[in-house]
């Protein structure tokens, strides 16, 4: 599941949803995907975020989900984007093994 958390997923139900394995194109797919998508884009003079360090991270967890099938649920939230070119901070995450 990917969304921008928060208000956006609880108010607005605006998530998408991939099964593992996945490719560089599917989870950019996912991003796009999100109505709140521009956001990360940049509006209103903000620089856009780092969507290329999303993308990486997307992918990673699903060859980590399939490289260990205990692996039961997994959630970082929030994962901090930083603008373009500066990559992604996971501040919390829970992980759940069968």
């Amino acid at each position: 599941m990917f969304g921008l958390g928060g208000i956006y997923v609880e108010a607005l139900k605006d998530v998408t949803f991939r099964i593992a394995p996945m490719d560089r194109r599917q989870a950019r797919e996912m991003m796009d995907e999100i109505r709140a998508y521009k956001l990360l884009r940049g509006v209103r003079g903000e620089k856009p975020s780092d969507r290329d360090a999303i993308v990486d991270t997307l992918l990673r967890v699903s060859q980590l989900v399939t490289d260990f099938p205990e692996i039961v649920e997994l959630d970082i939230n929030p994962l901090m984007v930083f603008e373009q070119g500066r990559g992604v901070l996971g501040i919390d995450m829970r992980l759940a093994l069968k």
